[in-house]
């Protein structure tokens, strides 16, 4: 059996006019727009609304439609069904609001709302007197208004009276109001402007620039780095974005400052722009984009999708103007903002072109773009973190390999993207094994001589799973370098992992390590270095083993390689070792 919800008046009240506005701030939002709403509904410009303030009440007049008492009944107590629909014969997107519960919003700071309305559709109109009270009961009497509009009166709840003093109620109006296409006065002072300053005709650019820098210092508090001009035909969007001058976080969420035909929606809208244009704020008068229920954000839908996509596109196409009339700016804000230009790069040809052209990224050979790289190197390299970049940048540098530090943020992926804007590049990651074919070989006569020393240092390291080579390369002063590649890596994980492992998981992990167990790291001994020559001229195999040692623990500190327990334990020994060792040859210095 069908039975209908019962559905207690005073709880949809309290959950509407409490719960669904993040301030009670907005009440006189949705008075203005109830006002404004009612003007165009009679179809005019030029309406008036007029807010008094005093003896213990606030008034809002409109000379719009007004209402009849049948409309009265119908409209103003049913929660949710809009007057600025289809029952007044009007599109909807004619009108600021569209859910019918503006008006709870009063209850936020009164326990009455009274409105007196007379309508302006029939000349032999009553006027009708509507009051609503915070408990879900209302009444319908008799008005007594001469002329057509509305009148919404309001008493403050205990609490609640400062938000309907005189400074407050100007202050809100002229946030919420100031760009309206109607008259709105505050105790006879008229708050409306000349409308959206982006708006405004300037003949001079340069006088239109100064206006907009002193209207961005008003609402952001900042000097714009430079203004945007945003115009979006399907969602009837005009406005302007301006460049901050400082560098923020690519994490930020943009809060931008948002009308809807001109009343203000919020002055902290997200999700208007791409996250990757996080250094821009924005303030837009939208006269298609819907509302959220509380009228404090966008809604999101298709249209919101394409204009976001349309705002993107205006930026990108900023930047690329800029790149071809000021390369001097462009350079200034890409020091400032590179993050929102290389995530704007890993989707964008064009803005790929840019970061090629114009962004410096950190090379073996000192900071330089992408383009004057591969001008000096046939091979582009990179690494994929900074660390491996720094283990490995000055060695590869001094054998004449070029090599990027791909390991900040986006950098990796714009490298690897180069060849869709350059066919004959082929970006490779640096395998730090490699290295080792572009040192150079030791006499075949010392190498010979060197047998006993490398099957000694050798022994040293090779319950650390390290292969033990030497090799003349630069820079000299580097006595040796540690060398892993990436499966060499692997096996190491896979090492530790099966020490952690029980007996099952242990035996798996120990089949796979074995298909890579050929794969070691190395230790490479430079034979350039003077001191790396006075080691390999030892003959007593206790000291090769704690100078091989000691050799291997400052490799893998100089390359910032992670420690295990037996490489701090093999540091420690052969630290003490060389101390003792030391201490009882004092001659040994000299």
């Amino acid at each position: 059996m069908e039975q209908a919800f019962q559905v207690d008046l005073r709880g949809v009240v309290d959950l509407l006019s409490r719960h669904l506005y993040s301030s009670p701030r907005v009440y006189l939002r949705e008075l203005l727009q109830n006002a404004v709403d009612a003007i165009t509904a009679r179809g005019g410009a030029g309406g008036t609304v007029r807010i008094e303030t005093g003896g213990g009440r606030l008034r809002v007049h409109d000379d719009g439609v007004g209402l009849t008492e049948d409309e009265v009944h119908r409209l103003l107590a049913t929660i949710g069904r809009s007057s600025k629909r289809d029952e007044l014969g009007f599109a909807r997107h004619d009108f600021l609001g569209q859910f019918g519960i503006g008006l709870l919003s009063a209850f936020l700071v009164a326990d009455e709302i009274e409105v007196e309305t007379r309508s302006a559709r029939s000349a032999d109109a009553a006027a009708v007197r509507w009051t609503g009270l915070a408990d879900g009961r209302y009444r319908v009497e008799p008005g007594g208004r001469d002329e057509p509009g509305t009148t919404v009166t309001l008493r403050p709840r205990p609490g609640s009276a400062e938000l309907l003093e005189p400074a407050v109620v100007g202050e809100l109006a002229r946030a919420y109001g100031s760009l309206l296409p109607v008259t709105v006065t505050v105790d006879g002072v008229e708050i409306t402007g000349d409308g959206a300053p982006w708006l405004a005709a300037h003949p001079d650019p340069a006088r239109r620039r100064r206006a907009l820098d002193a209207y961005c210092r008003e609402l952001f508090g900042f000097e714009p780095y430079d203004v945007i001009d945003l115009d979006v035909p399907e969602a009837g969007l005009t406005g302007v974005a301006f460049v901050l001058p400082h560098a923020v976080s690519p994490t930020a969420r943009g809060a931008h400052r948002v009308y809807l035909k001109r009343m203000l929606l919020a002055e902290s809208v997200e999700g208007l722009l791409p996250d990757w244009a996080f250094f821009v704020r924005c303030v837009v008068d939208a006269g298609e984009l819907r509302p959220t229920a509380s009228r404090e954000a966008l809604y999101e839908d298709e249209l919101l999708e394409s204009a976001r996509r349309a705002l993107g596109e205006r930026l990108r196409q900023w930047l690329v103007r800029l790149a071809e009339t000021d390369p001097v700016r462009l350079r200034g804000f890409l020091r400032l903002h590179r993050l929102g230009v290389k995530a704007m790069a890993l989707h964008d040809d064009e803005m790929l072109r840019i970061v090629d052209r114009w962004l410096e990224f950190e090379t073996s050979a000192g900071p330089m773009t992408l383009a004057e790289f591969r001008r000096r190197h046939a091979e582009v390299r990179y690494t994929a973190s900074v660390e491996e970049f720094r283990r490995l940048s000055a060695v590869a540098g001094a054998q004449g390999v070029g090599l990027v530090n791909g390991g900040y943020v986006h950098d990796t992926e714009i490298i690897e993207r180069l060849p869709d804007i350059d066919p004959d590049v082929v970006p490779r990651r640096l395998e730090p094994a490699e290295l080792t074919t572009h040192f150079g070989v030791v006499d075949p006569a010392a190498e010979l001589a060197l047998r006993p020393f490398l099957a000694a240092a050798q022994r040293a390291v090779e319950r650390l799973g390290c292969e033990v080579v030497i090799r003349d390369f630069d820079p000299a002063s580097l006595p040796a370098l540690y060398l892993t590649s990436r499966a060499a890596q692997h096996q190491q994980e896979l090492s530790q992992a099966r020490e952690m492992a029980d007996d099952l998981w242990s035996d798996v992990l120990g089949a796979l390590n074995s298909a890579v167990e050929s794969d070691r790291p190395q230790l490479v001994l430079n034979h350039r270095n003077p001191l790396t020559r006075r080691v390999t001229a030892l003959t007593e195999d206790g000291l090769i083993e704690l100078a091989v040692q000691g050799l291997y623990g400052q490799a893998l500190l100089l390359g910032q390689h992670p420690l295990r327990a037996a490489d701090t334990a093999v540091l420690n020994r052969s630290f003490l070792g060389l101390l003792d060792w030391a201490v009882h040859n004092p001659e040994a210095g000299s």
